[in-house]
């Protein structure tokens, strides 16, 4: 099932109910895929008015590399959930002999690992989004600017979801180097994240007045 083919109002009863999938990696992925669609609004509206035909190159470049991100998020909410479905299959598997016992364990470890990838992918994917949002912030219509106030703040929600989902994983991985490895990409990317976060923030206030 590919959430992206669902209503919102199907979703939402989908995360809403009793069961663990879908859950919060799923509604990072698509937090940052709605900031991706509001960047792309502002950069159709910015390219739609001869006023700011100055800007209409770098609103090109923008339009088309956030669409991409918008089906790259939305694809991701649905492998985050898929990504969980293994780790509780690799769970259900026999362990009554100690050979079944072994092919357990390495199964929940690889099924973990999977489960930590794809949240890091949503993270990477979102902090490419900071690069056109801070152009949009200079360089698109002023009147949109709290749609693109909007997206920071989705980018910043979204990379914190993920980065939860990736730590969570990396608790129960036995492979140090593994986890090392991608535990310092996520404190590399959620720095960055952060004072980049913080920066348009302010410009943001600043557009608003």
């Amino acid at each position: 099932m590919q959430f992206s083919d669902l209503t919102i109002k199907t979703f939402l009863q989908e995360l809403g109910s009793a069961t663990p999938a879908p859950g919060g990696g799923s509604a990072a992925a698509l937090a940052g895929a709605m900031a991706a669609s509001l960047c792309s609004m502002v950069a159709r509206i910015t390219l739609g008015s001869e006023k700011y035909k100055d800007a209409w190159e770098d609103m090109k470049g923008i339009q088309e590399l956030v669409t991409n991100a918008t089906s790259k998020l939305s694809s991701l909410a649905t492998r985050d959930n898929e990504a969980y479905g293994k780790v509780m299959e690799a769970y259900r598997l026999p362990k009554q002999t100690e050979e079944q016992q072994n092919t357990r364990q390495n199964a929940i470890q690889e099924a973990l690992k999977g489960a930590a990838l794809v949240p890091l992918e949503t993270l990477r994917a979102v902090h490419q989004l900071l690069g056109p949002a801070q152009k949009l912030i200079e360089k698109g219509n002023p009147n949109c600017i709290t749609d693109v106030g909007v997206a920071v703040l989705l980018i910043e929600s979204a990379a914190k979801g993920a980065a939860y989902n990736v730590r969570i994983n990396l608790s129960s991985i036995t492979d140090a180097a593994f986890s090392r490895e991608t535990s310092d990409e996520v404190q590399a990317l959620m720095k960055s994240l952060q004072h980049k976060v913080k920066t348009l923030n302010q410009k943001v206030e600043m557009g608003i007045g």
